[in-house]
């Protein structure tokens, strides 16, 4: 979650238990410091484990998660601990979603170091992820260590071991490496922003290959979609709330009109194999448009319950939503 002008922790707390109260299953929130105008003297930048550790101490039932949190923020070892406490403090509802980072100027501004390459960056992300993963399953009694390219672990003998190990969340649009390292590490695939059902199914047969050439069955993990939404109960409330999604990108992967527009759009995706939903809300001061959603769309879905997300500024793969 981070609105166009950032937020204020309260603001963030007041999204997520409206959407705990409007039905929904889980809250995921984005990792930015900074908007897409680094001149905004507005933005409020907060840390997204920070608030969410916050967060889990004041809902009761939603999962939450970073979709996704940017690989050059944090030392492995430490995001590790960040969020392995997330969890411990939420009675394990946290997940994690891990991507390469993207938005040089905001690492300028907050004084992080940003890799020249994307090679580099994505493979910062796979050597973060072994990791991550590494410690949190490492057996009571033993220790990890890793030796990779870009960061190096030596036999820690007391890793964060979460019970239970948190969800990892990989996606993108990549062809090649993020579905790659998606089957190797993650529970979730996300397939980011779709048109429609026949360019998400594309997306999903690429990891559907990732997987193949690793041995992995691919049904091993869910597959999700990210839709930027704005519904209203009129004419008048559906345009109010389009107009104030973010860009031309946004809208043209929108779920813009009434409740049954919506749920149509999120029918075709689910029909091309998305088992989870993010929905991405622009205005996080807007409640009504999460109870609207929450009593009028999920109750037109089948199986897959789909989520609010706020994230004006985020990249394309970096809402917060529910899913179950």
């Amino acid at each position: 979650m981070e609105p166009r002008h950032g937020a204020r922790y309260t603001d963030i707390l007041a999204l997520a238990r409206a959407t705990e109260d409007a039905g929904f299953d889980a809250f995921f929130r984005s990792d930015h410091l900074m908007g897409v105008d680094p001149a905004d003297p507005t933005y409020l930048p907060t840390e997204c484990w920070t608030t969410l550790g916050g967060i889990a101490r004041e809902t009761s039932r939603v999962r939450l998660g970073v979709l996704v949190g940017a690989a050059t923020f944090r030392w492995p070892g430490l995001l590790a601990a960040a969020v392995a406490s997330a969890s411990e403090m939420s009675g394990g509802r946290v997940e994690l979603g891990l991507g390469t980072g993207w938005y040089e100027r905001e690492h300028a501004a907050f004084g992080i170091p940003f890799p020249a390459t994307g090679k580099e960056r994505f493979d910062r992300l796979a050597e973060q992820l072994a990791i991550v993963t590494g410690m949190w399953r490492t057996p009571d009694g033993e220790s990890f260590s890793f030796a990779g390219a870009h960061y190096s672990v030596a036999a820690n003998r007391t890793p964060p071991r979460p019970d239970p190990v948190p969800p990892v969340i990989v996606g993108g649009t990549g062809a090649r490496r993020t579905p790659a390292i998606a089957a190797r590490f993650a529970d979730e695939f996300n397939g980011a922003l779709a048109r429609d059902g026949a360019e998400l199914a594309a997306r999903y047969a690429l990891f559907d290959r990732a997987c193949a050439e690793i041995g992995r069955d691919p049904g091993t993990a869910r597959r999700s979609v990210v839709v930027p939404v704005a519904c209203g109960a009129t004419p008048a409330e559906v345009r109010r709330r389009a107009a104030v999604i973010g860009s031309e990108l946004m809208r043209s992967n929108a779920a813009i009109g009434s409740p049954d527009a919506v749920a149509e759009h999120v029918d075709d995706l689910t029909a091309a194999g998305a088992d989870t939903v993010y929905l991405h809300i622009y205005d996080i001061h807007d409640l009504d448009h999460i109870a609207l959603i929450g009593a009028e769309v999920l109750a037109r879905l089948g199986t897959v319950a789909a989520g609010p997300a706020t994230a004006g500024t985020a990249p394309p793969f970096s809402p917060s939503g529910s899913h179950r």
